[in-house]
């Protein structure tokens, strides 16, 4: 057996206007955690997108097993031994889990497909991975971190010598990170190397036998994991030290702007009551599954409530649509920014004033000379690294495309801002400038929701913080009183 079971040499890669890769290395052994690290827009989708044939390398060439590997698409990708659990899921919402899972690859009897032996094939890997959801249901009655699963599934299912894992936690609990991380240790026992992208610092130094970086799309460095810290590796990351990462901007908290009083929306959302003042942050934390999405969906006009009320400034609103919740001048950056979020094939100029056109062009006429102008603006206030304000948003990085949303939402001078995970797979560097921009935020006054799965995040960025499980609120602390421990104890009340 060859010492590395995948070489990537010397490999770059242009897009117009931009060289996101420049003579980039990546070497994996058999059985080995491999790590591979940097800023969103360093340049690891790229890479990884070469290896499954999605994109063609400008230049330098991939070894797989110590034999050259060229491949044109995923199918040919996987028919080798590579298997890739992508970020962006795209699931086939009207397809059954058991179709989902084997789809390209489907089990045949007599020229015909034999749903009967995939679903009985898919219900014996989902027992054995601990996974509790019916192979007969449909993706799009899944949640976002059920899918994250049956990708994960399907991964495995495939027998791959390698399997890329490209931020496989970023919508899972923690009990579903434990299921992932033992079948990760069945796979290394069994010589199948994984290439793990990861933006949690502390997965990395739990799994990772082998860490590279990448920054600005070339390669820093690859070695051990055990002879880094995470202060080491952000420099090689960022190329700079980053002290602080999630720093507490201090604000003066004034008069209350939001009353949510017994919102409910059917059984997702139960009796909820807050309040929401000027100048603070109200984090909203608890376990995937209890309902905060839900809850500010329900405030925003996504959903229809089904009892309580929403009061503003003091004053009963009848929300039943996102336009009338940016009449009363608030704000919803959701939680899956690619689906809900942008229009990844527009312009990041398109994208940065869609929330606001009608007020930017009362007569219906769009000035794309105004609209430039206002992005360029938003392009250098957020730091949002771009070619142009012409560049379509899809070929953004997810840190950069996450900041484009934040910019749509700043153009409409909101005064009450919810932020559903907002720096949910985007890099440290990326991370603290939104953390920054939420404390720029409040000390101009404005109100701001944030929920975050990362409780370090939500109890570093709150001044305090409710708690919520099974749709119902479960806990309030102020700032004082803010610990893992008293969180975790809230968000597992379940049935009580």
């Amino acid at each position: 057996m060859a010492e590395y079971i995948l070489e990537m040499n010397n490999i770059s890669k242009s897009f117009p206007g931009v060289k996101v890769l420049d003579g980039v290395n990546l070497r994996v052994r058999p059985g080995e955690v491999h790590a591979l690290m940097g800023e969103n827009g360093a340049g690891k989708s790229t890479l990884m997108k070469i290896l499954m044939g999605i994109y063609t390398a400008d230049s330098g060439d991939v070894v797989l097993d110590g034999q050259p590997m060229t491949v044109r698409n995923p199918q040919e990708a996987m028919a080798k031994g590579v298997a890739m659990i992508h970020q962006e899921l795209n699931p086939i919402m009207d397809m059954q889990v058991f179709e989902n899972i084997y789809i390209g690859r489907e089990i045949a009897k007599r020229g015909l497909v034999d749903k009967q032996a995939m679903l009985r094939a898919t219900e014996a890997l989902l027992k054995e991975l601990e996974i509790d959801i019916p192979a007969t249901a449909y993706m799009r009655e899944l949640s976002v971190a059920q899918c994250q699963l049956i990708e994960i599934v399907k991964a495995i299912s495939l027998s791959a010598k390698v399997v890329v894992m490209d931020e496989p936690t970023s919508a899972i609990t923690d009990k579903e990170v434990a299921t992932l991380f033992k079948q990760i240790a069945r796979l290394k026992s069994q010589d199948v190397a994984i290439i793990y992208i990861s933006h949690k610092m502390e997965e990395i130094f739990r799994i990772c036998d082998t860490i590279t970086v990448l920054r600005d799309g070339q390669f820093i460095g690859t070695g051990p994991a055990a002879e880094l810290d995470n202060e080491a590796l952000i420099r090689m990351m960022v190329g700079r030290d980053i002290h602080d990462v999630c720093p507490k901007t201090e604000a003066p908290i004034g008069e209350t702007v939001l009353e949510v009083r017994d919102l409910s929306y059917g059984k997702r959302v139960s009796h909820v009551s807050f309040s929401l003042r000027k100048g603070e942050v109200l984090g909203i934390a608890g376990l995937v599954g209890a309902g905060r999405s839900e809850l500010v969906e329900t405030l925003f006009g996504f959903r229809k409530k089904t009892g309580g009320e929403i009061l503003i400034n003091g004053a009963p609103v009848d929300i039943r649509h996102p336009r009338q919740a940016i009449a009363h001048k608030m704000a919803l950056v959701t939680e899956d920014r690619k689906l809900t979020g942008l229009n990844l094939i527009g312009r990041v100029s398109e994208n940065i004033t869609l929330a606001h056109l009608s007020a930017l062009f009362p007569k219906g006429f769009i000035s794309r000379k105004t609209e430039n102008r206002l992005s360029e603006e938003y392009i250098g206030r957020l730091r949002i690294k771009t070619p142009s304000a012409a560049q379509t948003v899809g070929n953004l990085s997810g840190g950069n495309q996450q900041k484009v949303v934040l910019a749509k939402w700043l153009l409409t001078e909101p005064d009450i801002i919810i932020l559903d995970e907002p720096t949910r797979g985007i890099d440290v560097g990326a991370k603290r400038d939104i953390y920054l921009l939420i404390g720029e935020m409040v000390k101009a006054g404005k109100a701001v929701i944030v929920i975050s799965s990362e409780i370090p995040e939500v109890m570093g960025l709150a001044d305090r913080i409710v708690v919520m499980a099974e749709g119902r609120l479960t806990g309030e602390l102020q700032r004082p009183e803010f610990s893992q421990e008293a969180i975790m104890t809230y968000a597992a009340q379940f049935g009580e």
